[in-house]
């Protein structure tokens, strides 16, 4: 008689002990060129989320979305292109940063906001979820 799983006899699941399991994935989708303070050309990578389901504040109807943020990168243009499509573990968070101002690309109306769109790793994210913002780590 074959031993059955140790986690069966015990009635839990792996995904209690290993987090790997609850990887999420983004995809690089796109790149930029962009230049720094100096004037100096850099590269970023684009990172897409999976899809989301929201609710519209205005209409309160849902609807999906896929977060994007941009991860800037040492890699030149044609190494960047290279990687379009490759997919890697983390997801897309929001992040709360200083008010700054943003211009709605579809209706040109500038806005105040306090939050941007940041590329963390699986491990990143869980202590981002976790600790409370001022929560010193012993």
């Amino acid at each position: 008689m074959v031993n059955p799983h140790p986690f069966l006899i015990l009635g839990m699941f792996p995904t209690m002990f290993n987090l790997k399991i609850y990887n999420t994935m983004v995809r690089i989708v796109d790149y930029a060129v962009n230049e720094n303070s100096k004037g100096e050309k850099f590269c970023a990578l684009i990172v897409q989320g999976g899809l989301e389901s929201v609710v519209s504040k205005k209409t309160k109807r849902s609807y999906f979305t896929a977060r994007k943020a941009n991860v800037a990168c040492t890699f030149d243009e044609e190494t960047c292109k290279s990687l379009v499509g490759t997919e890697l573990p983390g997801k897309i968070m929001k992040i709360q940063v200083e008010p700054y101002q943003y211009k709605v690309p579809e209706t040109e109306e500038e806005i105040t906001l306090t939050h941007s769109w940041r590329y963390m790793s699986d491990e990143d994210a869980v202590i981002q979820e976790q600790v409370e913002e001022g929560e010193e780590i012993l």
